[in-house]
């Protein structure tokens, strides 16, 4: 009998039925060397963890690519009434004679000084669905199938402008003086078990995959460092002030893209649950197993290996949280979001404390998992919210909050 035929665990929700745990600690090297100066944690265990979360759940990735190209394809410096200007632009990166591209959309204040500070985040359904904009290129890749947004699929049509709005107010971001931009993840790689075959795997697979070889999150994570390549290359952006976001599935992208990419000052991961800022050691809500028979796609090969057996995994992701630092990182919860495990990704937000002191950084200013409405503003920042699995306007002036503290 294989994996995917026996019976799945049952999923815990109750709080009392949590197994004890014992977490790696992430200031020991893997010879059991104490990490005890800033210079050894970058010299030695932060390549050491990049390398085992590379080979044991999300895959090698590609790094930079030595071909890549961007093209403003449409601009206008008056937009949403004047306050803003929106641009898009066509990144291409070609590698083995093959090519691949996918469209950044850019909001910019136009009241703000630049260079601007920017939020860059991976949207679900396209980029003409952030907001309901008539001249946002629509997306011909592949689109997810969601009940909701009955208009979206393949064909995605002009019913679907603005379809997801609510998670992106562009206008308040832009109040605020921060630009946005965003990528639709579908252009990158689409989000199903296709062998690898489509999106911008072939470029650097060669046709053959290893086991440690990237999934879709690395692809994802990837195209956001992408992102910031474009960033740099722009003067009315700021590259060092980039803070990174993702929700769910696009909250684990956050995180990897974080933990890899020093550029960005800011990583923020909105109810990311198993594979992100949840404890991967504590059986409640989502699990290893449930990602790896519902998502084979998303992580590298080696991480079937883990399925009920987490004691395992060399590493868990308070490691991952740790990657980011010194740099300032959020972790956002919901109450009715149990799937996802608040307490286990406060956990691990607090367990990613001592390589932050150790860095001279600070901390977590909450001892326990916070009552919801009362966000941690530190540098290691937290919040839970009431409401369910989604992104609300709550969280992103909490988000803001932190970037006027930690970006600006």
């Amino acid at each position: 009998m294989t994996d995917t035929e026996k019976p799945m665990r049952e999923i815990n929700y109750d709080e009392s039925s949590v197994a004890p745990f014992t977490l790696p600690d992430a200031l020991v090297l893997a010879d059991g060397t104490p990490v005890d100066s800033a210079e050894t944690w970058r010299e030695h265990r932060r390549p050491e963890l990049l390398k085992l979360f590379s080979e044991h759940v999300y895959g090698v990735s590609p790094g930079a690519p030595e071909d890549i190209s961007f093209r403003v394809f449409e601009e206008s410096s008056s937009v949403l009434g004047g306050m803003a200007t929106r641009r898009q632009v066509r990144v291409t990166v070609r590698n083995a004679g093959r090519s691949h591209g996918f469209d950044l959309l850019i909001y910019l204040p136009n009241a703000a000084p630049r260079p601007v500070p920017v939020f860059l985040g991976l949207n679900f359904y396209g980029n003409h669905t952030i907001a309901p904009d008539p001249a946002i290129r629509i997306t011909d890749s592949w689109v997810r199938e969601n009940a909701s947004f009955a208009t979206l699929n393949h064909q995605s049509t002009e019913a679907s402008r603005g379809a997801n709005a609510h998670c992106w107010p562009v206008t308040r971001i832009l109040e605020r003086g921060y630009s946005l931009a965003t990528i639709y993840y579908g252009d990158i790689d689409p989000d199903f078990d296709d062998g690898f075959e489509n999106g911008v795997h072939p470029l650097f697979d060669g046709g053959q995959r290893t086991d440690t070889h990237w999934g879709a999150i690395g692809a994802w994570a990837w195209s956001l460092s992408r992102a910031v390549d474009y960033f740099e290359t722009d003067d009315d952006i700021d590259a060092g002030r980039v803070a990174v976001m993702g929700h769910s599935r696009l909250g684990k992208t956050a995180l990897w893209a974080g933990a890899q990419d020093e550029r960005f000052a800011l990583t923020i991961s909105s109810g990311s649950g198993c594979g992100g800022a949840k404890i991967f050691r504590r059986n409640f809500g989502e699990t290893i197993e449930h990602l790896n028979r519902a998502f084979p796609h998303w992580f590298c090969r080696s991480f079937n290996a883990y399925t009920n057996n987490e004691d395992a995994l060399p590493v868990d992701q308070h490691e991952l949280i740790a990657l980011v630092a010194p740099r300032a990182v959020y972790v956002t919860s919901a109450v009715e979001d149990k799937w996802a495990d608040p307490r286990g990704e406060f956990i691990a937000a607090k367990s990613a404390e001592p390589v932050y002191r150790l860095l001279g950084a600070g901390g977590c200013d909450a001892d326990e998992l916070p009552e919801p409405l009362t966000p941690v503003q530190s540098i290691i920042g937290y919040h839970i919210r009431y409401g369910s699995h989604d992104v609300l306007p709550y969280d992103w002036e909490r988000w803001m909050d932190a970037a006027d503290r930690f970006v600006r």
